[in-house]
């Protein structure tokens, strides 16, 4: 029986187990994983990445903004981001006249700086396991709801203590599906300042006919400075604030990078699900990810179209664009990826595997109903899916009716003899949201997409689970979807700023609304009603059934495999490390991409009727004289990005990638297409991650911005 429990552990561990896998907890490298960066090639010590005894490279990494990561690169608070993790900044500055989407900004001094109300930055002081605290005293509790609250209250008690009588924030957060527990110290600063930003067609060259893919010559990339009180100390927006010091800043190298080289990025990783079952895999595949690319597509077409032709649209709608772009790409590229490597079926293999180790031992008997309890719960699930994916991609894909929703709670507490104190609060946070929705927002464009997606949905749902308030209104119409949506747009006050604005301002407590029979106002009532009883019980009851099936899942891997197999968490927007080399790669049958481009690239793609093809003429000038400056690599060409073998995923945009001596190489930007399905399933053969090359960001700062004094701030090696 042993020897039989040996060969499964083997056939289990040859499915997920590659050397160059995984984000690991920085402060717990020296346990986990240390020696096998080492092997690869890495330079540095465990207290060199992570220390909390003296400065090490975790006080120059932050996380940007809570969805994006930032690394410092001077000691006067000086931070580089990608373009577009600070797109949404630079299109809040731009205006039709001062057009920085179009042509970039760059402060040329700091009193040009444009500051940026409401961005934050964060940096992790340190991580603590609180694991013990926490499963002891809750061990004797079964029922998992008492659980639950039981430990988000020891969570808060752990996080207060930590900070007590410091200027710390904190928090506890679960790793291994709540088999595990972080302590998480930070520092959040708030004055960030707007300093640099290439034009969109250089930070993101391309758009979305380049978003995933390989080769990429993009300057995604942005810079932004960080300001502090005159005791260096997190401070509000004030004239009197200084440019922080940071603890610690990355040298930037010149030397360039070659294929093998150890590459390492440094960041906040947003989510991945490496441990799901296969008919989780099977639910992304055939469920999710199509509904949601179908109905996007539609949306983003019609966006698109006008924001090619207006450029006041394309000002408004650009970062939204790109926003919803983002993941409908993603989904096409994980389809394909889950697909073309037969991802669910290898896990029913290891699944397989795990039911044999299963039965060769009694103290893995409650383990033995998880996967068949996995099915059935994935099985019920995928019926509700569908529904709620056309509920929130499709109907509330209308901005109109997505912002309508906003209203409802401060009409239902108007008439709420309890809720005086609410509704003034929520009257003020919505008058404040009206006038930052319509900043952005073209009514005509709306009507357009609301059509389409009312056209979609109908074509698609069966009769029951259409919301019954646009039943009765098509009536009304004759089924007439064009007809309804302009009565929509002309008879609500939703469609029109300043009608809005009056309609809220009118608002008074205690008193009848008008706004209750507002066409788009009720249709989001009914939406929003219908939605939950259809669809948002079911699910919660599925997910939290789902998530305690994943948690005991998991927790049998490591017990079964415990001092076998490191298991690194997944991601979950914590500090983490990836590792690897640089590294080319082929993804299909005679197709084999190097590992970097060149600036020749950028004019090779030039393309003056696509305004994201759009070479600026002086970077096409430079490029076309080699006028490189120093920033070419020893070929005499200058290297705009490059692909790693490293394990991101969303978060990781703009992290620092580093060099065997903690040297910054470039900056983490994207993925390539075939290797997206990399937050289920990663393939050291085929998942890369894409960088700016750094050497390509200082030439745009100095030669083509000129704004080479940004340069005299950093650490600059040579070596």
């Amino acid at each position: 029986m042993k020897i039989l429990l040996v060969s499964f552990s083997l056939i289990f561990y040859s499915f997920f187990s590659f050397a160059d896998e995984g984000m690991w907890l920085p402060f717990l490298l020296e346990q986990t994983t240390m020696s096998n960066m080492q092997a690869a090639g890495c330079r540095m010590s465990a207290e060199d990445i992570y220390s909390i005894n003296h400065t090490s490279m975790k006080d120059g990494v932050l996380l940007f903004n809570g969805g994006c990561t930032g690394e410092m690169i001077s000691n006067e608070g000086l931070l580089l981001t990608n373009h577009h993790c600070g797109f949404g900044y630079v299109q809040q500055h731009s205006s039709v006249e001062n057009d920085y989407v179009k042509n970039g900004f760059w402060a040329m001094n700091r009193k040009e700086e444009y500051a940026c109300p409401g961005l934050t930055v964060t940096f992790i002081i340190r991580m603590e396991d609180v694991t013990d605290k926490i499963v002891s005293a809750v061990k004797n509790i079964i029922d998992e709801a008492k659980r639950n609250l039981v430990i988000d209250s020891l969570g808060k008690q752990i996080s207060m203590q930590a900070i007590a009588g410091t200027k710390y924030t904190a928090s506890v957060r679960p790793i291994y599906y709540g088999n595990q527990f972080i302590l998480i110290v930070s520092e959040n600063f708030l004055d960030v300042r707007l300093v640099g930003a290439p034009p969109e067609a250089v930070g993101n060259f391309g758009g979305d006919d380049e978003n995933w893919m390989w080769p990429r010559q993009t300057g995604d990339f942005s810079l932004f400075r960080i300001y502090a009180d005159k005791n260096n100390d997190p401070a509000i927006y004030s004239a009197d604030n200084v440019p922080y010091q940071p603890k610690y800043y990355f040298p930037v190298s010149l030397k360039g990078e070659k294929e093998g080289d150890f590459a390492m990025v440094y960041g906040f990783p947003g989510r991945t699900t490496e441990y799901i079952s296969s008919y989780a895999v099977e639910f992304i595949k055939n469920v999710t990810d199509p509904d949601r690319v179908k109905i996007r597509t539609v949306k983003l077409n019609i966006w698109m179209n006008e924001m090619q032709k207006n450029n006041a649209v394309n000002i408004q709608y650009a970062a939204k664009y790109s926003g919803i772009a983002n993941g409908w790409k993603k989904w096409q590229g994980e389809m394909l990826g889950l697909q073309q490597y037969k991802v669910a079926e290898m896990k029913k293999r290891k699944e397989d595997s795990i039911m044999q180790i299963i039965s060769t031992k009694t103290e893995f008997t409650p383990y033995g109903n998880i996967l068949s309890q996995l099915k059935l719960a994935y099985d019920t699930l995928s019926q509700i899916q569908f529904v709620a994916d056309y509920y929130n991609e499709a109907l509330r894909g209308s901005e109109a009716i997505s912002f309508a929703e906003q209203w409802l709670t401060i009409i239902d507490e108007a008439m709420d003899p309890n809720k005086p104190s609410a509704f003034i609060t929520h009257k003020t946070d919505l008058i404040n949201a009206v006038e930052n929705f319509y900043k952005n927002y073209q009514p005509e464009l709306d009507k357009k997409v609301t059509e389409a997606l009312l056209k979609l949905f109908l074509s698609e749902m069966q009769t029951p689970n259409i919301p019954a308030q646009l039943s009765i209104d098509l009536m009304k119409f004759k089924n007439d979807v064009h007809a309804y949506t302009e009565f929509l747009f002309s008879k609500s006050c939703i469609t029109n700023e300043s009608s809005a604005l009056n309609a809220i301002r009118n608002l008074n407590y205690g008193k009848k609304i008008k706004l209750s029979s507002d066409p788009v106002i009720l249709l989001a009532k009914n939406l929003k009603e219908t939605f939950n009883s259809k669809c948002q019980i079911s699910m919660n009851r599925l997910f939290a059934r789902i998530n305690l099936l994943n948690k005991q899942f998991m927790q049998f891997q490591l017990l079964a495999f415990s001092g076998k197999k490191n298991f690194y968490p997944d991601a979950n927007s914590t500090l983490r490390i990836a590792y690897g080399n640089v590294k080319g790669y082929q993804p299909r049958d005679a197709v084999k991409y190097k590992w970097f481009t060149t600036a020749d690239g950028v004019n090779e793609k030039n393309n003056p009727d696509n305004f994201l093809y759009t070479v600026p003429e002086k970077l096409k000038t430079l490029i076309a004289k080699k006028d490189f400056g120093n920033y070419a690599d020893a070929d005499g060409e200058l290297h705009t990005c490059f692909i790693t073998n490293c394990h991101s995923t969303g978060g990781n945009s703009g992290s620092p990638v580093l060099d065997a001596d903690g040297n910054l190489i470039g900056t983490n930007f994207d993925r390539v297409y075939e290797g997206t399905m990399s937050d289920v399933y990663y393939n050291p053969e085929i998942c890369r991650n894409v960088s700016v090359d750094i050497r390509y960001t200082l030439f745009l700062i100095d030669k083509f911005a000129g704004a080479g004094y940004l340069l005299n701030e950093m650490k600059i090696v040579r070596q």
